[in-house]
């Protein structure tokens, strides 16, 4: 019989209360605390008598431990009653289900890198350093796992209980691959789902299918963040029947993704190769983490690729993390290992609400890694002299709080969460040290993409201009800066959430509209002493206006002299004092005075409320 009392008690006056206990019930007892699985002690009736001077003290014993003089079970009602051989042979199939796949599959887990799937859990949501499986069993929900959903999907098709005859122990198939619950993950009830490889290499079949769906609607109904923890090869093609095509198959998953998208938060991590349908929930993800030397999401399998095009190439080659983290853009941080992976999600979730109708979570503020009062040193006086914007960033924001997102693509523009007394913000910002920070296609899509998520989760922007615009030439066109800049811009335009717009250095061309210019419904458009504002830099403008004009200059020192004279005229026109003179601006704040001013700002429109005109929606993606 297996007994639990409240608390722990010490070794003396556990063995004392088992003994008595059995001494009561004539069978064996073993004794466990109400929370964990550690066994405190055992008696058996044969060994149970103990002395009478000490059966008051193990009656007191046993009250002090219990709280209320009884365990809490059947025994504490003094009936007799325990667990029977039914519930003894269910808790035997739930330890057998919590094995997951064949033990040779479990074994090369190790080779790759990897943690077996309720490892995994254990690493996610438990802090104490009890079982997942065993807080999911014992339906203990304070901390880690509070619960999971469909244990014993595909059961009878695998299970010697299921069948008759003997199942074959190659094929197993415990919750069909898939586990979804609830959990505590930093403080947060979030639901999760994670692919159990060593289930047909996490393969989707109909009944993990429809787990992975009924979590997606509750996450719905809860207003709770979803944090999906991929491992798949995709559909299991041999079983395709019941779950492929649908109408609640596995076509459903991005049906689900598109309702879920903006009203909760979506966190995709990847462990290894997503193919096919399984490559659509990272990118269907708010944001997708991939773990190096580790995960990889395609359309296709290098197999499959070869057989349509005839092209050879290796999984990382097609779609590990370089490959999304530089060129495709739909891997938003990549983690070194599965610890790593977590604390980036941990520090991710720490930006973002529940859902689309609370705020963001505030902590305590700090002051920023460096002084403010460098600022104005940081920022070259030369408009096309590079600098690191992070350099003015970390005099900004609170110290060690900056989340930067998808830093290797588009590099000339940086997307980074962090945040001001507190408060999480959005960083748009240009970057001067790549590209002079002109403005490219996939720097633009990223910018575009980051706004809109900020946006549906209530995220405040802060804008840091310091470009001489979109970038010009033939392959940039092919590229698609129109459709790309067009989406940066709308983006911004359709931005409900409390924007400052700060002017750095130079402001030129549609650069100040994508970046939250004048027009575009800034609470406040701040500039710096450095700060220009025009059609195009002084350079670029001369060479256009007055190209015929030096050219009929025959001194060539004449010449440069009036071009510098032309220049400087030009420059007073576009001069931050020259905007702020005419109201474009806002305010020209001292550099060192910069993070104060955005902490009050930040602080006044916290509660602002702004409307978009009456439509069903914008025709712009």
């Amino acid at each position: 019989m297996e007994l639990r009392v409240n608390t722990a008690a010490t070794d003396q006056e556990a063995q004392a209360i088992a003994k008595a206990l059995a001494s009561h019930f004539g069978e064996e007892v073993e004794l466990y605390p109400k929370r964990g699985d550690e066994l405190l002690a055992t008696a058996t009736p044969d060994e149970s008598a103990i002395p009478a001077d000490a059966s008051e003290a193990a009656a007191e014993a046993l009250e002090a431990a219990t709280g209320d003089g009884g365990t809490e079970n059947a025994a504490s009602s003094g009936d007799g009653l325990g667990p029977t051989d039914r519930e003894e042979r269910l808790r035997e199939e739930i330890e057998d289900i919590l094995e997951g796949g064949p033990e040779k599959y479990r074994e090369r887990l190790s080779e790759q890198g990897k943690l077996f799937v309720r490892d995994r859990l254990d690493l996610w949501f438990n802090d104490e350093g009890t079982s997942s499986s065993r807080r999911t069993q014992s339906g203990d929900g304070e901390g880690g796992i509070k619960f999971e959903d469909g244990k014993f999907a595909n059961f009878d098709e695998w299970h010697p209980s299921g069948q008759e005859g003997e199942a074959d122990s190659g094929d197993r198939l415990p919750a069909d691959g898939l586990i979804t619950g609830a959990a505590e993950f930093e403080g947060r009830d979030v639901h999760f789902m994670a692919n159990d490889f060593t289930v047909k290499a996490g393969s989707m079949a109909e009944k993990g299918v429809e787990k992975f769906l009924r979590m997606q609607q509750r996450a719905l109904k809860t207003g709770r963040p979803v944090l999906y923890l991929m491992d798949s090869s995709g559909g299991r093609i041999d079983q395709q029947t019941g779950f492929f095509a649908n109408r609640e198959g596995i076509g459903k998953y991005y049906y689900n993704h598109s309702m879920l998208s903006g009203r909760v938060p979506q966190i995709c991590v990847l462990y290894g190769p997503c193919i096919a349908g399984a490559a659509y929930t990272p990118v269907f993800a708010d944001f997708t983490v991939m773990v190096r030397d580790m995960s990889a999401m395609a359309i296709a399998s290098p197999r499959m690729v070869e057989m349509v095009t005839g092209e050879d190439i290796d999984l990382d080659e097609l779609g590990g993390p370089d490959v999304h983290a530089r060129h495709s853009g739909s891997a938003d941080l990549i983690a070194e290992d599965e610890e790593h992976a977590r604390e980036l999600v941990a520090k991710l979730i720490g930006y973002l609400p529940d859902n689309a109708d609370e705020k963001p979570p505030r902590t305590e503020g700090a002051d920023p890694a460096r002084s403010p009062a460098g600022i104005d040193s940081v920022v070259p006086q030369e408009p096309n002299r590079g600098y690191d914007m992070f350099d003015v960033i970390e005099r900004v924001v609170d110290a060690d709080s900056v989340l930067e997102l998808r830093p290797e693509y588009g590099p000339e523009i940086i997307t980074a969460f962090a945040r001001i007394d507190g408060r999480p913000v959005g960083i748009v910002a240009n970057q001067p040290k790549q590209r002079a920070g002109a403005i490219f296609p996939d720097a633009a899509e990223k910018a575009a993409q980051f706004i809109w998520t900020c946006d549906a989760y209530d995220v405040p922007l802060l804008y840091l201009c310091d470009t001489p615009g979109f970038m010009a030439g033939s392959q940039v066109e092919k590229d698609g800066i129109l459709e790309q800049g067009k989406r940066m811009i709308y983006a911004t335009s359709s931005a409900t959430v409390p924007k400052q717009s700060v002017v750095v250095r130079k402001a030129y061309g549609a650069g100040i509209y994508a970046m939250s210019g004048p027009a575009y419904d800034p609470e406040s458009v701040l500039g710096l002493p450095s700060g220009e504002i025009a059609i195009m830099g002084p350079e670029a403008a001369i060479n256009a206006v007055y190209a015929n004009k030096l050219a009929a200059i025959d001194d060539p020192e004449e010449r440069a002299a009036k071009e510098r004279e032309l220049r400087e005229e030009y420059r007073e026109d576009i001069d931050v004092h020259r905007m702020a003179s005419e109201v474009v601006i806002d305010e020209i704040v001292p550099p060192s005075e910069l993070r104060d001013e955005l902490e009050a700002r930040f602080a006044f429109y916290e509660t602002v409320e702004k409307d978009l005109p009456d439509k069903k929606h914008g025709t712009i993606l």
